[in-house]
């Protein structure tokens, strides 16, 4: 079972007050329903969605569904469960906020999203009607809601970040989709939804890893500075030799000339670990810096040797 698939079960077993019931129907119909004529037609995959439109229709409206199911035609080959309201149906979408009479809405009337409780039943309802979201341990961080109308996608997006979840929309063939990237969002809307159990797993997942992520960066970074550091000697070394071979380690100052033997002693040694060797074998502290500027010189002196060999070579 998809992640998907275990939010909406999850969902669709929470309790509701009448208001709320409307509310969370009114984006299930807005979104998967078929009107025509007197007759409304909801197809859905997940059975637990059908059954919580089976049960908020019954207890709000008093008419039974007919529930039909079929094999779906993907390669899934999973059960398609297709709901039929015969009777009623004008009133039904009317008080759902779907029809204004004989005229369909884009975006519902005020009332139905008229307390915050009820904001949350509708994006609970929108959810399992159109929204998907990824698994974390499986894949990047992704939730998003497919819609018919720009409009609508528009008000969903108001609706989002009003919980400020920073929601985008782009153009996707004929649909609209409404999506939110950031992972700390997402666990906001499912805490927004009530989706209590996915939480509690998303957010051990994302836990484990941002962990993951930043002991990586971590690792990754002490690599880049062992790397740094074992350039930095070879080149020293390199300096070194040079000066060596052309008989000027003896023109250096003695404590130059210091420096240069220890590298050449503790190749791999970082500055800040050579610093401790020498001060701690010699008895004359030698700080980091000190060390350093040590270095500079041999470089100076290696690269006037080097220019030398250029001017004889030409």
């Amino acid at each position: 079972m998809s992640f998907t698939s275990t939010i909406k079960n999850e969902i669709s077993k929470i309790d509701v007050v009448n208001t709320e019931k409307i509310a969370e129907l009114s984006a299930l119909f807005r979104n998967i329903a078929s009107i025509n004529e007197d007759k409304i037609k909801i197809v859905t995959e997940n059975a637990s969605v059908a059954r919580r439109i089976f049960i908020l229709v019954k207890d709000i409206y008093g008419i039974n569904c007919k529930i039909t199911t079929r094999k779906g035609y993907t390669f899934k080959k999973s059960y398609l469960y297709i709901l039929e309201i015969n009777n009623k149906a004008n009133e039904i979408l009317n008080d759902l906020s779907i029809l204004d009479g004989n005229k369909y809405l884009s975006v519902p009337k005020a009332y139905v999203l008229d307390d915050d409780e009820l904001v949350r039943s509708y994006l609970r309802g929108l959810f399992m009607a159109c929204g998907s979201v990824n698994d974390p341990k499986k894949s990047r961080y992704h939730l998003e809601f497919s819609v018919d109308l720009k409009d609508y996608a528009e008000f969903i997006k108001s609706i989002l970040n009003s919980y400020n979840l920073n929601s985008k929309i782009i153009r996707r063939e004929n649909k609209y989709m409404v999506y939110i990237k950031e992972a700390e969002k997402i666990g906001d809307f499912l805490r927004i939804i009530n989706a209590i159990n996915a939480v509690l797993y998303y957010e051990d997942i994302r836990i484990y890893r941002d962990h993951k992520n930043m002991t990586n960066r971590l690792n990754n970074c002490e690599q880049a500075n062992v790397d740094k550091i074992i350039m930095t000697a070879n080149e020293q070394i390199h300096d070194i030799e040079l000066i060596e071979s052309n008989g000027g380690l003896d023109l250096l100052e003695d404590k130059v000339k210091e420096a240069a033997i220890y590298r050449l002693k503790y190749p791999e040694a970082s500055l800040t670990e050579l610093s401790e060797i020498i001060t701690l074998e010699t008895g004359h502290a030698i700080t980091k810096s000190g060390l350093y500027h040590r270095f500079r010189k041999i470089k100076a002196l290696a690269n006037k040797i080097r220019d030398k060999q250029k001017n004889k070579d030409k």
